[in-house]
């Protein structure tokens, strides 16, 4: 189900890149790469934590650019 989710939210999240809708794409694509993230730990897949893991300080910077 986190992985439905998380796909979801990514897609959405790339959609609102797409239409130019700033900040708020960020989050939605920020919450789909951390859902991503969780099941690749609960499912020990290596690849997408990569894959996602390391999305996740991208995020971060562009959450915290919207906050600060």
């Amino acid at each position: 189900m986190i992985k439905w989710i998380s796909t979801v939210l990514v897609l959405t999240g790339i959609l609102l890149t797409n239409l130019n809708l700033y900040p708020v794409n960020i989050y939605f694509h920020g919450l789909g790469v951390i859902g991503w993230t969780i099941a690749g730990l609960l499912f020990k897949d290596k690849a997408i934590l990569v894959n996602f893991g390391l999305q996740i300080p991208l995020f971060l910077f562009g959450f915290l650019k919207t906050v600060i």
